[in-house]
């Protein structure tokens, strides 16, 4: 149930943010399962070095995008950050929102807001801080960011309407969104998509495409598009953790698989203020 799998996450990214030496979703000290360490890693995470404000420190390896990279942060936003982990993509935003803006992170695993607030404290950033919190109900007000950001997390949700919700709740009117994210195409095999451990690594808790894409509408937001997609390629040798000959073969040949992707939308202005509707941050005028 829900409550289970929030506990199996929480324990899963707590040990990661104890570690030192901790490096990612499906790496050698990853939250994925015994059977996928044993064989070639999943490669999920992107370089982010490239970033401005990047901090090595903070970075665990367990996203699938680089939200922040697409996020069109300006100076002086308030930027929130859900499933903020070590504090990575809240260090990249606050590089883009400097010194006149604010960065907050949110995240339900204790240890990893312990390690945020001490990478925060080394660096000397004041405006930058972490909040303890379920991403399905937020204690954060509403309308407070101009910009969400996430990385590979919305899809470890147990109810994702209700996240989607919660992030239209705090996000300004105008303000948008950039999460990157796994989602499926086409219907996995059975035991590859409810195994538990895979749930941690970012796998079975990720729903089709379009699915995916119709909660974010249905939550109310506009101007919705895939700013970046790419196959997450999974070696034959994971996948006979899973799989016969003759089913590794079928899915190879069929239109399914594991992708991320990098959505971008926007909470709506009221029509009743159209001044500030012509700064929409849609793709006609926010590219």
């Amino acid at each position: 149930n829900a409550d289970q799998i929030k506990e199996v996450v929480r324990q899963k990214y707590g040990t990661i943010a104890e570690q030192s030496d901790a490096s990612g979703c499906c790496g050698p000290t990853s939250c994925c399962g015994p059977e996928i360490n044993a064989n070639v890693p999943i490669v999920m995470a992107q370089d982010y070095q490239q970033l401005n404000g990047y901090v090595s420190g903070a970075d665990l390896g367990l996203g699938c995008g680089l939200p922040t990279q697409f996020a069109q942060i300006k100076a002086g936003d308030t930027v929130v950050d859900l499933g903020s982990g070590a504090g990575n993509d809240c260090f990249v935003a606050r590089a883009e929102t400097g010194e006149t803006g604010r960065v907050i992170g949110l995240d339900m695993t204790p240890a990893m807001i312990d390690r945020a607030r001490k990478n925060t404290k080394a660096l000397g950033f004041t405006n930058v801080e972490f909040v303890y919190g379920d991403i399905e109900d937020m204690p954060l007000p509403e309308n407070l960011a101009d910009v969400v950001v996430s990385n590979c997390v919305m899809n470890l949700v147990p109810d994702k309407q209700k996240a989607f919700a919660e992030t239209f709740r705090i996000l300004k009117p105008g303000g948008h969104f950039s999460i990157s994210d796994i989602v499926l195409k086409g219907d996995l095999p059975e035991a590859l998509r409810q195994d538990a451990e895979m749930y941690v690594g970012c796998v079975a808790g990720a729903i089709q495409k379009e699915a995916y894409l119709q909660l974010v509408e249905n939550s109310g937001f506009t101007h919705i598009r895939i700013q970046k997609e790419r196959e997450i390629a999974l070696p034959d040798s994971v996948l006979q953790s899973y799989l016969s000959e003759g089913e590794i073969a079928a899915y190879r040949q069929e239109d399914k698989g594991i992708f991320s992707i990098t959505v971008f939308a926007q909470k709506p202005i009221p029509t009743e203020n159209p001044e500030a509707a012509a700064s929409c941050c849609g793709p006609d005028c926010c590219n």
